[in-house]
């Protein structure tokens, strides 16, 4: 299978300090990677590359063969936190794009479906916790039918039971919309659970120390034995790259 997205990052700075250099990392269409590493080691820089928010590196994105220069449509971008207009409504800040129109939009009614949320359409952002939240902010994401997603920890401020069932809904939302994620975690339980792929960055500049792959299908069970000799490797891993 050819890839989609295209990664070749030669060197990424702010000021004196270099936080990525050397990275090239390719996704197939479908595939769900996940980024570890320590704090500092440019995995949320990374995202930020791709989503064409940064473009002040040294290196080239490219999707289906096609260099992105910018922000664009076919990148969608879910963030820590669920980043909600809190003087909007439900409905108006997953279709915000199209100003007054937007909930109108039929997308909007199916995607609210999709994340479990109907019936919230004219909730405020203060009105909903945390995880119902973030189901907006994934909604939000999908809205402009991307075919890229990328999370930057987007389950780490919830409680447990919320992160497990907003786990099953990426894998869930990934196949509906043929989405190829790459997601930032800390958690290397959530990596060996949503992931095909594991990639560790190192703490020096962020070169890709290590691939591993999850080789079980999914749906896959948290708790199925087959992932704890992997869990171990990568914890060693980790502990090599000074990222624990």
């Amino acid at each position: 299978m050819s890839e989609l997205l295209d990664i070749a990052i030669n060197e990424k700075r702010y000021g004196e300090r270099q936080v990525l250099r050397n990275v090239q990392l390719k996704l197939k269409p479908g595939e769900i990677v996940s980024l570890i590493g320590a704090s500092g080691c440019g995995k949320s820089s990374l995202l930020s590359i791709v989503a064409g928010l940064d473009r002040a590196f040294r290196g080239t994105v490219r999707l289906d063969g096609e260099l992105l220069s910018g922000v664009s449509r076919d990148i969608g971008f879910i963030f820590q936190e669920p980043r909600l207009f809190p003087w909007l409504t439900v409905a108006q800040n997953i279709a915000f794009e199209l100003g007054t129109d937007g909930p109108r939009h039929p997308l909007v009614a199916t995607l609210l479906d999709e994340v479990g949320l109907s019936g919230y359409a004219d909730a405020l952002p203060k009105q909903l916790s945390g995880g119902q939240a973030q189901r907006v902010a994934i909604a939000r994401g999908l809205f402009t039918r991307p075919r890229v997603l990328l999370l930057d920890e987007p389950f780490s401020a919830v409680d447990a039971f919320t992160r497990m069932k907003l786990q099953d809904l990426l894998i869930r939302v990934a196949r509906q919309h043929a989405l190829t994620v790459l997601l930032v975690t800390h958690d290397i339980d959530e990596a060996l659970y949503l992931s095909d792929r594991i990639i560790l960055l190192d703490t020096v500049a962020g070169p890709l120390r290590a691939e591993f792959i999850v080789a079980l299908p999914q749906p896959r069970e948290r708790t199925d034995a087959a992932l704890a000799p992997l869990k171990s490797t990568i914890l060693n891993s980790l502990h090599a790259a000074h990222a624990i």
